[in-house]
Parts: structure tokens; C-alpha cells; sequence
């Protein structure tokens, strides 16, 4: 993991399309914007893990349902 200090107004910039900057500190938040291709998706870290569960939720349901009806066509 690189961990870099960053001031109000500085940014990282990551590759040739992204970028994120330091928009304010207040107390322990730090509020960022990102500047990414549309094509980039952008998360949360929390929203993103609760996407990967449910796609895992719905592998698993369809999996089970496939199961079901190749026992049944048997």
C-alpha cells in the first residue's frame, strides 16, 4: 500500500486518467473529488462490498435453480 500526506487543494494523480483531490479536512473527514473516465467505476468501499455479495447471492441462487432443473429433466 503507498500512503502519501496530502493538504487541502493537493491531489494524486493515478495513471493518465485519474485524478483525486483534497476538497477539505474538517476534524477527522476528509471530503475528495474524483476526476475518472466514465467508463471508471467508482465506490464506496462498503457499497462495493455489498454489490460483490449480492452478485455471489445471485451466482448461487441461479447455480441452485440450474441444479433443480437438470434433476428434474433426468
Amino acid at each position: 500500500m503507498l500512503i502519501l500526506s496530502r493538504k487541502k487543494g493537493e491531489a494524486i494523480q493515478i495513471g493518465d486518467g485519474i485524478q483525486i483531490q483534497i476538497v477539505s479536512i474538517q476534524g477527522d473527514q476528509v471530503k475528495i473529488g474524483i476526476e475518472a473516465p466514465k467508463n471508471v467505476e467508482i465506490y464506496r468501499q462498503e457499497i462495493y462490498a455489498q454489490i460483490q455479495e449480492e452478485n455471489k447471492r445471485a451466482v448461487a441462487t441461479t447455480s441452485l435453480i440450474d441444479l433443480i432443473k437438470k434433476s428434474q429433466t433426468k
